[in-house]
């Protein structure tokens, strides 16, 4: 699918992997509506990017919310035919910690935000997809959704969010299997150690050691790194039902 008069949505738009896929397919073309929740972060952003780029307030957990902001999004670029999941929290946490077991709510809070938000997005997009014109190959839209390495090897404190990544990862296929009639491709990027608003919150000496663990390059991973593949599977239709890790290949220790 060709980013240039692609009509874009983008969760967790206004900072860190969202925010630089948005700069990267508005760089190419595309207009753009980003999802969020952070109102003091949107008007910045937004008058940064410019006119082909729109901002709307929506928790990714909450259905309704989800089904209206696409629609939104919709008529803002008269369709929508790309999405892009990036909203996410870390939930982190021991299941028996010092003060005790974990909430259930912490469990449910990190699931519902990373793998619900994530069909919620993904289902409401595809809803609106499906009506689209089809292209040579009968293409008629992409959704990329964001897991994490965690997935995999998730570390001590972990558990919730590497079961809601994990959902992520194994919804990708069965998704990408039932919505090939449409003409709808699903891909999901796996990222490990990222420059993101949560990492550049730590100490200098704790992102350097975290980028030392990264077998090659040795450093944490950009954002860009992540647009530049999130833009080239929208570009390659034979990118469909996988997960790609993009990791350096770091292989995450216990903890």
């Amino acid at each position: 699918m060709q980013i240039e008069h692609s009509k874009a949505v983008i969760t967790g738009g206004c900072s860190g992997l969202g925010l630089a896929v948005a700069k990267k397919l508005l760089a190419a073309g595309a207009k753009v509506t980003l999802l969020d929740i952070n109102d003091d972060a949107a008007s910045a952003v937004i008058k940064e990017l410019g006119e082909q780029a729109q901002f709307v307030r929506c928790d990714v957990s909450n259905e309704q919310q989800v089904v209206t902001a696409m629609q939104q999004a919709a008529d803002f670029a008269d369709g929508i035919n790309v999405a892009v999941s990036c909203a996410g929290i870390l939930g982190s946490g021991r299941v028996l910690g010092r003060e005790g077991p974990m909430p259930l709510e912490q469990f449910s809070r990190t699931v519902s935000v990373n793998l619900i938000g994530t069909f919620n997005v993904a289902k409401a997009a595809a809803s609106l997809m499906q009506h689209n014109a089809a292209n040579a190959d009968g293409e008629r839209g992409v959704i990329i959704n964001t897991a994490s390495v965690a997935a995999y090897e998730g570390q001590i404190g972990q558990a919730a969010y590497s079961a809601s990544k994990g959902g992520v990862v194994g919804m990708t296929l069965p998704m990408a299997r039932e919505l090939a009639r449409f003409g709808i491709r699903i891909m999901t990027i796996a990222p490990g150690v990222f420059h993101t608003p949560m990492v550049d919150n730590m100490p200098a000496e704790v992102q350097q050691a975290l980028g030392a663990r990264v077998p090659f390059p040795a450093r944490l991973g950009k954002a860009d790194e992540f647009a530049s593949l999130a833009a080239e599977i929208i570009r390659n239709s034979y990118f469909n039902g996988s997960t790609i890790r993009l990791d350096g290949a770091i292989r995450l220790e216990p903890k």
